[in-house]
């Protein structure tokens, strides 16, 4: 969720995290529900993106929804293109989510309001299993994200003026480190050099705190 002044598909390539494939019996929904009831100890790995924030800027609390679709040929992930005309991520791909509104009880109410006001996901076939560490982006942002199932049959209807496109990637290509990249880039008006994960899917670009996120699904599912 860095900003999109340069084109980060552009940024060289430093090294592929390369470790290995989870065993795709860790991505069936009861042991995904389990994980979270009982987690191991793991160690949660964070860029320096957060280095690009303005430090005299306070952080501005958001959520996300990390949707887990149940699916006959295996879990995806629903992801969503933001439209190109919007103050923060414009164009990106991102989790359905926003910032934390004062009505709000907490994140996942957060979470959970934003992605129906986002995509039109009702909540009835949402099931929060856990979250995830806060993640802090170089826009300013704490981001809290939330792990659901996601069951369908569901309807999606994107809120067109934030979302150009809704889509899902097999959770077992992101779930591979092989498709895991760090790459690095000098970002507009910020001094120094800034690495940042990507996982390109076809014609999708994820990286940035999106990418961030799912490392740290990644590592979080591994241990």
């Amino acid at each position: 969720m860095s900003t999109i002044l340069f084109d980060p598909r552009q940024a060289p390539i430093d090294a592929l995290a390369d470790e290995p494939a989870l065993d795709l019996a860790r991505l069936e929904l009861d042991w995904l529900r389990n994980r979270f009831i009982a987690p191991c100890d793991w160690q949660a790995e964070f860029t320096d993106e957060h280095l690009l924030r303005d430090p005299a800027r306070a952080l501005t609390p958001a959520a996300v929804l990390v949707p887990l679709v149940a699916h006959p040929e295996g879990m995806r992930l629903l992801l969503t293109k933001r439209t190109a005309h919007l103050h923060d991520h414009a164009g990106q791909i991102s989790f359905p989510g926003g910032r934390v509104d004062p009505e709000d009880q907490d994140e996942i109410a957060t979470a959970l309001r934003e992605t129906e006001e986002e995509i039109g996901l009702a909540r009835r076939h949402i099931e929060v299993i856990g979250r995830l560490p806060d993640y802090l982006t170089g826009t300013g942002f704490q981001v809290a994200p939330v792990v659901a199932l996601v069951h369908p049959p569901f309807e999606l209807l994107a809120d067109t003026f934030e979302v150009a496109e809704i889509f899902t990637v097999p959770l077992a290509y992101l779930m591979n480190g092989a498709h895991h990249e760090r790459r690095s880039a000098e970002f507009p008006n910020r001094p120094g050099r800034r690495s940042f994960y990507a996982m390109p899917y076809e014609d999708y670009f994820i990286w940035g705190a999106t990418a961030g996120m799912l490392r740290n699904l990644y590592h979080f599912l591994r241990a």
